[in-house]
């Protein structure tokens, strides 16, 4: 009579993990974010630099207004404050904001020759983006992906960074460098700076999409974007309706007013009649969204653009 014996292994029993499994991020989404890890990462640190160095700006501002006093209340010209508080003003300070501002006005730039070298331009001239939508992966998904994680990111980080920016400038007691008009006081004081840097994003994606290739991509959407800030720059005090004063109103204009023109002519009387025209610091916020929306519109127009060029190469 033969007898059944079992064998069992003799080692320790293997269990199986209980519960559910660890999460592991996957999708399209995360496969961008993954590939652009690098960008992600200055993008990161820039911003976290830039928070760091505007908390601190903030904390000085006080003292680095010290010797300008009460200018910005006792003074109607703005010019005037604006030459004591560059030449009184902590270096440091005035630096650190200026920088920021900087940073916040051209933004756009290196956002665009990514976006048209490394977000679109590379993977269509290495065959990447070929790749994906091979796999279950459709073109238009494949660039509404694209565009939408930068997107999102690029508005995150920027409207964090423009209130610091306002709050570290508005340290103390009123402005401390610069007038609202400055070029990039104004970008880096409001949406604008968003939609910068959005329509940055829009033109070099269509740059990498129309040409294929990343460096000349890279230069197609650095050439854009110089003539998009270069125009919007030059219309800027344009674009809303400004205010006209004659007599004795024109020698004399309300803080902070950006006088645009200014001439006599003569009267009825053979007298000259003097005038000007400027714009006031209250028009600040219509000329920000008047500017942003014609941005929004430029970013809407090349990624509608985009989507068209893709589909009619891929139908």
């Amino acid at each position: 009579m033969s007898t059944l014996t079992s064998h069992r292994p003799s080692g320790p029993a293997q269990r199986r993990p209980s519960g559910p499994a660890p999460y592991r991020p996957s999708g399209l989404t995360w496969a961008v974010l993954r590939l652009h890890r690098t960008a992600l990462y200055a993008w990161g640190a820039a911003l976290l630099v830039a928070v760091a160095a505007l908390i601190w700006m903030h904390v000085i501002g006080p003292d680095a207004r010290a010797a300008v006093g009460d200018c910005d209340a006792s003074d109607s010209f703005a010019g005037d404050c604006g030459i004591i508080r560059e030449t009184t003003a902590d270096k440091i300070y005035t630096y650190g904001l200026d920088q920021a501002a900087i940073a916040l006005t051209y933004l756009m730039y290196p956002v665009a020759v990514w976006a048209g070298a490394a977000l679109i331009g590379r993977e269509l001239e290495s065959g990447t983006a070929q790749l994906a939508w091979t796999q279950s992966v459709t073109p238009a998904r494949w660039l509404a992906v694209k565009l939408a994680v930068p997107a999102v990111l690029l508005t995150a980080g920027t409207a964090l960074a423009v209130p610091l920016s306002e709050w570290a400038r508005d340290a103390g007691n009123g402005k401390l460098v610069g007038g609202w008009f400055n070029s990039n006081v104004y970008v880096s004081s409001g949406p604008v700076a968003v939609a910068y840097a959005l329509a940055g994003l829009a033109l070099g994606a269509l740059a990498g999409l129309v040409l294929r290739k990343a460096l000349p991509a890279a230069a197609a959407a650095l050439a854009a974007v110089y003539v998009l800030h270069s125009v919007l720059d030059g219309i800027r005090m344009s674009l809303w309706p400004t205010e006209t004063v004659s007599g004795q109103a024109a020698l004399h204009f309300p803080h902070g007013a950006l006088v645009l023109e200014r001439g006599a002519e003569p009267s009825a009387d053979g007298r000259s009649g003097l005038w000007a025209t400027y714009q006031p610091e209250s028009h600040f916020w219509p000329l920000q969204l008047v500017e942003s929306g014609l941005l929004l519109a430029v970013a809407g127009l090349a990624v509608v653009a985009a989507f068209a060029l893709l589909r009619r190469r891929h139908s």
